[in-house]
Formats: structure tokens, sequence, C-alpha cells
């Protein structure tokens, strides 16, 4: 006669339809009074023993077993659906594309409870000799914090993703930075465009491309105080990223125009006011200087063209350049020039020398002098 199991012990029977033995044992009950059963398959009653084991194992210690069948693609899944509430939705398209891309078809067929440090080790240096370390960094982290999304529900015991070193990938283009006769020639390409004020700012004040995108003419003052030797200046105090706020503190800062940037400003205005005349009732006035033929923001991928046009028309390799280097171009022409190095920290809106140092070394030499002033010498 076969030995009733004690209560608590759970249950094995032979499931005819599946041809498996199928573990079973009630882990709790619902606020409805309804019980909570675990249950857990295998070929033979051995496996099937083991795995109910496993699962009254975990439950007397406390840990909560997520369901065998439950992948890493659902993990992914669910962490993109609800655990990224309040992110900006580029960042979360920038996620879900990461995700659909590297992660769920490099390893979202494993089960979840069966991934590894080693099955995650192997993903990452694989994709460490094609992508570069920003991006290989950037994969770990969506991994890493989806898997801990499902551990804090429940789902597995503990995130091995954890666990992994993020190798090294390839090393990304290095930004670059216009010569003088460079700028020049991109200077006079962009004289014709719409896009001139928004070059001359770039190179002119290294304003970056989502602060001048953000800039209002509230912000903007072009004649500067009367009977005082206050200049011309734009104050940097906001941008198009998440929370409308600069990159850093220090990212928040006023700076004296060049005579050039007041002169373009100026015409910019002018043809700023014929749009929205032309434009008439489909104008959306959003105090912006940098816009659309209608008031509306520009977009990052309108600058990018509209930017590599110039280049392209300037006689240099337009898939080369990007705006960003412009900024590159405003350290490199200020140091050449002679301007101290925590002078352009303060006029990038750098929090301190380092940043500027590491990534425009090759451009840096430490001598005397100062910013707007430089600039109108340097494009007389």
């Amino acid at each position: 006669m076969t030995t009733r199991r004690s209560r608590g012990d759970g249950g094995l029977h032979w499931d005819e339809t599946r041809e498996r033995w199928i573990a079973s044992v009630t882990v709790g009950y619902t606020p409805a009074g309804k019980r909570i059963v675990k249950k857990a398959s295998g070929k033979t009653k051995t496996e099937a023993k083991a795995k109910l084991k496993e699962i009254i194992r975990d439950y007397d210690d406390g840990l909560a077993s997520g369901p065998a069948n439950y992948t890493v693609a659902d993990t992914v899944t669910g962490w993109l659906t609800y655990g990224l509430h309040g992110r900006d939705p580029n960042t979360v398209a920038n996620y879900r594309t990461l995700c659909d891309k590297h992660i769920i078809p490099g390893l979202g067929a494993r089960k979840l409870r069966e991934l590894s440090a080693e099955d995650v080790d192997r993903w990452l240096m694989g994709k460490a000799r094609t992508l570069s370390a920003r991006t290989v960094r950037l994969l770990h982290s969506c991994l890493n914090r989806a898997v801990r999304f499902a551990q804090s529900r429940d789902k597995v015991k503990r995130n091995v993703v954890g666990l992994c070193e993020v190798p090294e990938g390839k090393e990304g283009r290095p930004s670059k930075a216009l010569t003088l006769d460079q700028a020049e020639a991109i200077l006079k390409a962009a004289g014709d465009t719409r896009m001139y004020a928004y070059v001359v700012l770039s190179l002119l004040i290294g304003a970056r491309t989502e602060e001048l995108r953000a800039l209002a003419w509230s912000e903007v003052d072009l004649d500067g105080k009367l009977g005082t030797d206050a200049p011309p200046w734009i104050a940097v105090w906001r941008s198009v990223r998440e929370g409308g706020d600069t990159k850093t503190r220090k990212s928040r800062r006023s700076l004296a125009l060049p005579r050039r940037c007041v002169e373009a400003l100026r015409e910019h205005r002018a043809q700023q006011a014929d749009e929205r005349e032309e434009a008439g009732a489909k104008w959306k006035e959003n105090d912006l200087v940098f816009a659309s033929l209608v008031g509306t923001p520009l977009d990052s991928h309108n600058v990018r063209r509209a930017f590599r046009k110039i280049v392209k028309d300037a006689g240099l390799p337009a898939k080369d350049w990007t705006p960003r280097e412009m900024r590159h171009s405003f350290v490199s022409l200020l140091s050449d020039s002679g301007v101290p190095l925590e002078d352009i920290a303060r006029l990038v809106g750098h929090s301190g020398t380092a940043v500027t140092e590491a990534v425009y070394r090759k451009q840096i030499r430490p001598v005397l002098l100062g910013g707007a002033e430089a600039m109108d010498r340097i494009f007389t």
C-alpha cells in the first residue's frame, strides 16, 4: 500500500495526457482564501520529486520561486512595459531598440531561473567585439535593471547579471575639432541658410546643441545695459533634456556674445519675423530662437541633416562631422588662442577642468587670456 505524503510535503502524480510526472505543493493563500499552488513537471518521477523539493526548500527559506517557463524575453518586456514610468520617451525608445536588437535575440529564449553569470559573460564578450564601450555598458545596464525588476516581483531568486563585469567595447569615433580655416569655411557656407546663427553661436560661444534648441528670445539680450560696460549676452539656463534642465548645475551660465553672434542673431530675428508673418495662423509661438518654419521646436535629426549639408558645401566630408563638434572646435580655437583651461571650462559649462582636459587634451595648452573678446579677435 502506498504511503500517503505528509501535509506540506506536496504531491506527485502521473499525467497521462502530458506523459509526465507532475509535482505540486500549496505555498500559501490569496487574500480571497484561494490556494496558491506551485507546480513542476519531469519526465521521470525522480526529476519531478527533485523539483518539488526545490520549491519546498525555497518556500521554507522565504524565497519565492518564479514560474519555470519565465524567459529573459519576458523579463525584458515586463521591465520595458512597467519599469520605466516617468522616463523621457526618447530614453524609453532607445532602451527598447537596444533590447529588441541585442538582448532578446541573444538571451531572450533562455529561462530566467536558468540564466547563469557565464551566459551573460559570453554574451557581453561577443557584443564587445563589435559594439562601442558605451553601448556595451548600456546593454549590461538594461539587462541588469530588467532582471532586478523581475527579482523584486518574485520571478527569480537572485540577479546573476549584477555579478558580471562589463568588458571594454570598441573605441568610438573620437571627436574632432575644426581648424580656423575649416571653421571660416563652414561659417561662409552657412551664410545664406536658416542655420547661420545656429552655427555662429555653436562655434563662437560653445553652447551644446540641446541648449541652443531650447534657447528662448526672453533669454537673449542683444543690446547690453546702456551706459554700462555690460555686453550683449545670452542665458544658457535650459536644454531639451528631460525636465528642461541643463546637463549639470555648472552648465547654467550666462555668456557674453561676440559681435559676430550679435549681428547673426539680429539678422536671424528679422528673418524669423518674416517667417512668422508668412506662416500666419499656422505659426506656433514658443518664443524659441531656433525654430521650424512654423515656430515649433527643432528636432536633433533636422539639425544634424542641415549641418551636414553646410559641411558638404564647405568642401568637407559631411559624414565625418556632427553639430557637437562645433563645441569641440570652440575649445580648440580658444586654447590655441591662449585662453586658460579654467576659463574654457567655465565657458563650456564643465564642472571642472578634468573633463575639458580629458576630452580636448590634444588641443589644450596652458597659456593666458579670456572668452568673447578672444573670439572677436579670432574671427575679425
